[in-house]
């Protein structure tokens, strides 16, 4: 299993590399160390387990999205149907809180673009009023005027719920 992490050699499947397959270990590690108390170290066996592990989950809930957007005959996987997934295989506690999270996001992005749409009409104003002169000069302040994106955070159901180390999950 760990040994063959990060090989360059190529699946019996068609040549897709294992290492292209999971998730960068860095980045798992650094989910790992999140919930960890700041002097804990996490061994390299660990993190490549661990990285196995979490690849092969995002591939099986995927998969069976994947197979619903089949059966409905679309092509492009959205996250309902991650949730859909979640709750099918029986993952509950994750699907509900990870329904409210795509919920808060889908109203932040919408709250941005109208943001972005009142900025780009005020500019396009402005510009016109100013003349061309204005079209390279104008304000930077109301560019960067746009909402900045924040984090969002859910609680998870259950007995995990008090450990405040759960990172984006708390």
């Amino acid at each position: 299993m760990a040994e063959n992490v990060g090989a360059s050699a190529s699946n019996d499947d068609g040549g897709i590399k294992e290492q292209d397959q999971l998730l960068p270990i860095a980045n798992v590690g650094r989910i790992m160390k999140q919930i960890l108390p700041p002097n804990a170290k996490i061994s390299k066996e660990a993190k490549e387990t661990m990285q196995e592990c979490v690849s092969e989950f995002i591939s099986f809930v995927t998969g069976e999205a994947s197979e619903k957007c089949r059966k409905e005959r679309r092509k492009t996987v959205n996250g309902d149907d991650i949730c859909w997934a979640l709750a099918t295989l029986g993952f509950d506690d994750y699907a509900v809180p990870l329904r409210r999270y795509l919920q808060k996001y889908r109203e932040l992005e919408g709250d941005k673009a109208a943001n972005q749409d009142k900025l780009v009409n005020n500019s396009n104003t402005e510009d016109h009023k100013e003349g061309p002169s204005n079209l390279y000069g104008r304000n930077q302040a109301k560019d960067q005027a746009v909402v900045a994106s924040t984090p969002l955070k859910f609680s998870m159901i259950g007995s995990c719920s008090n450990n405040p180390n759960l990172g984006p999950f708390n």
